[in-house]
């Protein structure tokens, strides 16, 4: 095993390893965090404007936000690193597409995506890392495409590794993150920091953004 591929071999098996029981965990988790589900939505506007395209669900798991991103009206498919993910997904959406592979090098061509999300998936990219995966997503949006970004937030502490449950993870400060992908030609439209819940540890952070466009009027912020 190679180094550069040494954290997705290793994040791949374990969620393969824990598949059905964090389908189960998390299979109705949205019905709980309207803030989430906003910003969900207003991605998902984003997303529309203009002509109908493919919006990528990167690291989807087996496939619950693929799923809503198609109930608001988007063509979604999902990408996950885990074969047992992407299994799970396509029996419980049998119409949507689902693909293994690694949203760092992913099997699209430039400009081609509509909208990218990346649901608490680019958790799992070491910081060093995170330059490429951010430049990926770039490459294969249209110009002015959103991406949005779920993460755990470190509360202005430096990015920090954490004990995440499944997979080695990383706690980002909203800004850090922000500025990066501000250097590698995203404009931020907002923001959206949700304090944790009853069970939960950390800040939840939402960076959405566009691909080379003007950010928009208004923030999402705490």
């Amino acid at each position: 095993m190679t180094e550069p591929f040494a954290h997705l071999d290793a994040t791949a098996e374990a969620y393969d390893a824990v598949a059905v029981r964090y389908t189960e965990f998390a299979r109705d988790e949205l019905d709980a965090l309207p803030l989430d589900r906003a910003v969900l939505t207003a991605f998902a506007e984003l997303a529309r404007t203009g002509a109908a395209g493919p919006v990528a669900d990167l690291g989807c798991g087996s496939g619950r936000v693929t799923a809503y991103l198609r109930n608001l009206g988007l063509e979604a498919f999902g990408v996950d690193l885990s074969p047992a993910m992407i299994d799970l997904a396509r029996r419980a959406y049998p119409d949507l597409r689902f693909d293994v592979g690694s949203m760092d090098a992913l099997d699209v061509a430039d400009d081609a995506l509509h909208g990218v999300v990346s649901w608490y998936s680019v958790i799992h990219a070491p910081p060093r890392d995170m330059p490429s995966y951010i430049a990926e997503f770039r490459r294969v949006l249209i110009p002015d495409g959103p991406l949005l970004l779920a993460f755990f937030e470190s509360e202005g502490d430096p990015v920090a590794a954490f004990d995440h449950r499944v997979a080695a993870a990383y706690r980002w400060p909203v800004d850090d993150l922000a500025r990066l992908a501000g250097d590698a030609g995203f404009a931020e439209v907002g923001r959206m920091l949700r304090e944790p819940r009853h069970g939960e540890r950390y800040r939840r952070g939402h960076l959405l953004m566009r691909k080379d466009g003007t950010a928009v009027q208004g923030r999402f912020a705490r």
